[in-house]
């Protein structure tokens, strides 16, 4: 799917994809793989929505309070 709306920092076109969203915080480091992102064909830059964003959010919190040091997550699964 395309957007009509190119990439904020190179204009380039956009797609559907995935992308992998790390976090490195106060002792913890979570890894979340293939995350739903629009991913600039340009610049390889990805952008997450607001939903999956704070999914992605709570990931971290949950992790935080459970004290991982590592915590990897695959979205798609």
């Amino acid at each position: 799917m395309m957007f009509t709306h190119g990439c904020p920092l190179c204009s380039g076109e956009l797609y559907e994809g995935t992308s992998t969203f790390t976090v490195d915080k106060q002792a913890v480091l979570v890894v979340v793989r293939n995350v739903p992102a629009r991913v600039c064909r340009q610049c390889g830059e990805s952008w997450i929505k607001d939903a999956v964003s704070e999914k992605l959010e709570q990931i971290v919190v949950d992790a935080k309070l459970k004290h991982r040091q590592l915590e990897v997550i695959d979205m798609a699964a």
